[in-house]
């Protein structure tokens, strides 16, 4: 079994950074692709960044590409989320997920083999 934990998120002011970390304890993740989720206040989970098992490939949300980058560190059975340029609406509780599909399904199945319980992460304007 998969234990993934988030790192602890905070307050950010708008146009700053923000590293988020997901470190897994369990079974190893070189096999698993990787993803990240958010929610914001009242509205549905939604897909932010995903990365394949070898790091080789990664997919974002429109919304966060070009400001966000997702990396791994199999070795450290971690993933990083690197959030830059943050924006009020980035607000919202992240989530980490293992799956051992093909990475780029991540952005269009909500369903994961494993989540992280989540950490919020509140830009102020």
């Amino acid at each position: 079994q998969v234990q993934l934990v988030e790192s602890e998120g905070g307050l950010v002011q708008a146009g700053g950074s923000l590293r988020l970390s997901c470190a897994a304890s369990g079974r190893t993740l070189s096999y698993y692709a990787m993803g990240w989720f958010r929610q914001a206040p009242g509205k549905a989970r939604e897909f932010v960044a995903a990365i394949s098992w070898s790091s080789g490939g990664t997919i974002y949300a429109d919304s966060v590409k070009g400001r966000f980058t997702i990396s791994r560190d199999n070795a450290q059975n971690t993933v990083y989320l690197q959030m830059n340029t943050l924006k009020p609406e980035d607000t919202a509780v992240y989530y980490c997920a293992a799956d051992r599909r093909f990475y780029r399904d991540l952005a269009r199945i909500d369903i994961m083999d494993h989540w992280g319980k989540g950490t919020l992460v509140t830009v102020s304007s």
